[in-house]
């Protein structure tokens, strides 16, 4: 019994570690939007952030994703979609005290000085993808996902198709 609850532990630690150095996902949608007549769609923007073979795989990872949910792509679709990666620096202050206690008054009052913050700087890509109505030349649906942007390509493909399921998990809007 004791094994079996520390298997569960464990298993909850570990999804949650997973989650939190997860994409942050969101998605909004034009409540009008009406996705149940659309078939195609065509590309009119496609990333221009990134290296070049990182903009292949997002292109490929939102074609597939479409096109297992029956779209086709097409010269002039039912729906444009464009996207597009930015990244910014971040910094991450991390503060710790080189003295213990505190000064004056009994041990309560404010912490000791030399205490040090050393920046760390971390770099966040944010990738952007848009769908536009054809006819009518209304935004439809805008999926944004976030994430610390990796050195190994491997560990940033990852990341990139952890932040595409997320993103199209409940696509098109109605469908679940």
């Amino acid at each position: 019994m004791i094994g079996r609850f520390a298997a569960l532990a464990f298993a909850l630690l570990l999804s949650a570690c997973a989650s939190v150095g997860g994409p942050a996902v969101k998605i909004d949608v034009d409540p009008a939007a009406n996705f149940s007549g659309v078939r195609t769609y065509s590309w009119v923007a496609r990333p221009d952030g990134g290296t070049p073979l990182m903009q292949q795989r997002i292109v490929d990872g939102i074609d597939s994703r479409l096109q297992a949910r029956g779209w086709k792509l097409a010269p002039n679709g039912d729906i444009h979609v464009s996207a597009h990666v930015t990244a910014s620096e971040k910094e991450n202050l991390k503060s710790y005290y080189t003295r213990v206690g505190y000064l004056g008054w009994g041990g309560f009052g404010p912490p000791a000085p030399n205490s040090a913050m050393p920046a760390e700087t971390f770099e966040v890509g944010t990738l952007v993808v848009d769908m536009v109505n054809a006819q009518t030349k209304r935004s439809a649906w805008r999926g944004t996902a976030s994430g610390t942007v990796q050195e190994d390509p491997a560990k940033m493909n990852a990341l990139l198709q952890a932040a595409l399921d997320k993103m199209f998990a409940a696509f098109p809007p109605g469908s679940k």
